[in-house]
């Protein structure tokens, strides 16, 4: 299926490795033009580098910005301009039971998974809005529906990003322009992929073993039995992204593996 996004250009907070690096590789195949991100200069050029390999007649580029740093989110937003597809990406996680999460926690986390995106898209829905056609993707996650008791923050920004999208969509009305987020599940993202891989290393059991077992423990209703490919949930990303997708606006997409099990 042609998705009809030749030409365009995105640009992806938090793309040098996982879900949305994942996105900027299917939207380079789809030969938009993509600008990734990622927290220092190095491993934003390695990133850039290896989908330049990957992808040697598209155009990639990098915008290294820390998005806890306002003076490189500054200079981040002076940098974007007709930019046809955003995708609010960027975000952290940690473990932490709600008693050990301090005041500065909740704000630090606020800021980078909820501010980041808001910034963002306040730099660049109007200029969508101006043109009438435009794209913007909350990747939030089941997280922000079914909060868990050890991550309280966390679930708290992804509720609130699918809050701020949902709102943002309201703005878009008569135009081409839509606002949608996806709630993603359970995902073998680089950093989980690195946790795993060490507990088996330190266990001598293969690594196969040790995810399944985290599946049945963390999800165990699960109607995929396993972790997410960062690919399945780029696939969504992608179309939402292209114009065929203009009929869906202010809506939150599941592409959990069935986590959930409201209707």
């Amino acid at each position: 299926m042609d998705l009809k996004l030749e030409g365009k250009k995105a640009f992806i907070s938090g793309s040098t490795q996982g879900i949305g690096f994942a996105i900027a590789q299917q939207l380079l195949n789809e030969k938009a033009e993509v600008i990734i991100n990622g927290r220092g200069e190095e491993k934003t050029n390695l990133a850039v580098q290896k989908l330049k390999t990957e992808f040697p007649n598209c155009k990639v580029s990098g915008i290294a910005a820390d998005f806890s740093k306002k003076e490189e989110i500054d200079a981040l937003l002076g940098q974007l301009n007709n930019i046809d597809i955003l995708i609010n990406n960027v975000g952290q996680f940690d473990l932490k039971n709600f008693e050990e999460i301090e005041d500065e926690d909740w704000y630090k986390i606020f800021e980078i998974n909820v501010m980041s995106s808001v910034r963002l898209s306040k730099k660049l829905l109007p200029q969508m809005l101006e043109k009438k056609s435009g794209r913007i993707i909350f990747i939030s996650s089941e997280s922000g529906v079914n909060i868990p008791g050890n991550m309280i923050h966390y679930g708290m920004t992804k509720a609130a990003m699918t809050a701020v999208s949902n709102g943002l969509s309201k703005l878009t009305m008569g135009t081409e322009v839509t606002v949608n987020t996806i709630l993603g599940g359970p995902t073998y993202s680089d950093g989980v992929a690195a946790v795993i891989e060490h507990i088996a290393s330190l266990q001598n059991i293969e690594v196969e073993q040790i995810k399944n077992s985290i599946v049945q423990q963390t999800n165990p209703h699960s109607l995929l039995q396993r972790f997410i490919n960062p690919s399945e949930i780029a696939s969504l990303a992608t179309y939402l992204a292209s114009p065929l997708s203009l009929a869906t606006n202010g809506a939150s997409l599941r592409a959990d593996g069935g986590v959930l099990k409201t209707i």
